[in-house]
Formats: structure tokens, sequence, C-alpha cells
């Protein structure tokens, strides 16, 4: 029986209309194809007026879960076969050490209430546990779920668990490329915001579709990740998003390593014969690029919901 039987049937899809974020009409875009799962293709559509892309129509919420059925969708797996993968394995606790010195230098905390929504097997919130921190963690896949709890021992809850968190809990929370996957786009980010401290952040990070590798590998770009990826995200976009939920953005930061990573599988979606070594040079002219114009493969938006000062 073949691996994408299940996608054989029609999976249940949703459309939108409007754009989620300014309600402005969308227009074609592109189409990319889901090269880790199913195989099928999707379309992308932009948003008129504030340019955030949205893949539609897309998997209703239900039918999402067998898109990340797969031993190569990497967030989820411990797998570490293949060139691509191990240095990924090896980016990843470079880039764990990375994301707990920015959420200890910018909270300027020692020590305090962390949530990581969409915490994976849960190698983040554990760095920031042996810091000192007290962790949380809310997963949607199961099996990512249970070994984040083993790993951490703590119970990691349900996305939809967070909606009945007590309001000014945490000190910190993070999403780390989380963002683009959630459906409830709006109702999500209105309440991650309740849930902030007085002087609580808010960390998002996400793939920008202005980079010149996004640019340069347009349909293949492996950051489009289509259907998971529901949303696509510029610098214009993200910031209207986050005027909608009156959070202010006060830092903007590259994640340097992901041009290098997202240009490799871009190349081995182009079944390139020199993917690695092509991906690899791309990536850097990425990031050359990016030190003057700001548009990074990746971009973390650190915000908050006041107008307090943080040490950048």
């Amino acid at each position: 029986m073949s691996v994408n039987n299940a996608f054989h049937v029609k999976q249940a899809q949703e459309s939108l209309s409007a754009c989620p974020v300014c309600n402005a009409s969308l227009n074609a875009f592109i189409s990319a194809k889901d090269f880790t799962v199913s195989h099928e293709t999707f379309g992308i559509m932009k948003c008129t007026d504030c340019s955030l892309l949205i893949t539609n129509p897309r998997p209703d919420i239900n039918s999402i879960g067998k898109y990340y059925q797969s031993e190569d969708y990497i967030s989820h797996s411990a797998t570490s076969k293949g060139l691509i993968n191990k240095l990924y394995k090896t980016a990843k606790s470079f880039s764990i050490n990375n994301k707990c010195r920015l959420v200890l230098k910018i909270s300027g905390k020692k020590t305090g209430q962390i949530l990581d929504y969409g915490c994976g097997r849960g190698d983040f919130i554990l760095s920031m546990k042996q810091k000192g921190w007290v962790i949380n963690g809310a997963e949607p896949d199961e099996k990512a779920a249970q070994a984040a709890s083993l790993q951490c021992s703590i119970k990691i809850i349900s996305p939809d668990d967070v909606f009945s968190l007590p309001d000014s809990s945490f000190d910190v929370i993070t999403l780390w490329h989380v963002l683009e996957h959630v459906h409830r786009l709006n109702e999500t980010v209105a309440k991650l915001r309740t849930l902030l401290k007085p002087d609580g952040i808010l960390i998002i990070a996400v793939p920008n579709y202005e980079s010149f590798d996004a640019r340069f590998y347009k349909e293949h770009w492996a950051a489009f990740d289509v259907p998971r990826h529901l949303y696509h995200f510029s610098h214009k976009a993200m910031n209207a998003m986050l005027k909608q939920h009156h959070l202010n953005c006060f830092v903007v930061k590259p994640m340097v390593l992901d041009a290098f990573y997202v240009s490799m599988l871009s190349e081995k979606y182009r079944h390139s014969a020199l993917g690695i070594i092509k991906g690899f040079l791309i990536g850097l002219l990425s990031d050359i690029q990016a030190i003057t114009s700001g548009n990074w493969s990746s971009l973390i938006y650190v915000c908050h919901s006041g107008n307090h000062h943080h040490n950048s």
C-alpha cells in the first residue's frame, strides 16, 4: 500500500475569501507543491493590501494532520538520516543556544515563566529549564508532545487548552516557526497577547518570502512548505498583523542559518545535481544581500503589548 494512499481521497478543504489580517481581497500569486508528504499542488494567494500570502484553499483544521505524517517532516522527527538532516541537527543545537540567549537578553530576566507555543519535541524549553526558567509547552502533534513531556518532565498541553489559561501568566511567549501553521490566526494571537504579563514579551519567528532565497527558488522555495504553512509573511504583513492586535514590535532579528538549510532543501526539491553546494552558495548570497536589505530568510519579531522598555 502506498504511503500516500490517504491522499487519494480529497481532504476536507476550506477557502478564505478575504485576508484574515486586513480583510482586503486576494489575488492568485503562485502555485507550490507539497514536496514532503502528499505531492499535491496548492495555490498561494496574496492580499492586495497588507501583502500577506495565504495557502488557499487549504486543508481544514481536522484534515491537516495527515500532512504532517512523514519521517521527513523534520521538526517533529528525531531522524538524522541524510546529510541535510545531519546539518539541520547541528544547526539546531546552535540555534537553541541563540534562542535562549535572546530570551535572557531581551526579557532582562534571569528566570521567569515561559510558554513555547508549538514546542515540538521540547528541545528549546528543556534548555530554558536548565537555565532556571519555569517552562510550559503547547503542541498539537501528539507524538512530538509525548516526546516533549518525557524530555521536560512537564505536561505539554494542546493549543486548544491555551485558550483556558489565565491572563497575565507569562513573562515570555515564543513561537519558533509556528505562527505560519496556525489555522485560528487572529484568535490565537489575541489570546497569546492576554497571556502576557504587563511587561511580558512575545517572540515570533517566521520565514520571510521577500528574502533572496525565496525569490530565487520561487515555487521550489522549501519554506513555502504547503499546505502545512497556511500563511507566508513579509515585513509589511507581519507589522499589519501585530498592529491589528495592539502589539508593538521593538526588535527584529535575523535567523542567519535558515537561508542555508532552506536553500539546500530547495535544491533537493529541484533534484539538482550540485544540491548541497549550490544550496550553500545561494544561502550565503541570501544572507549577504540581507545585510543591507533586512530581508533575511527568516526573521524574529520581538513584541510587547505596552510601552515598556526592554534590553535589546
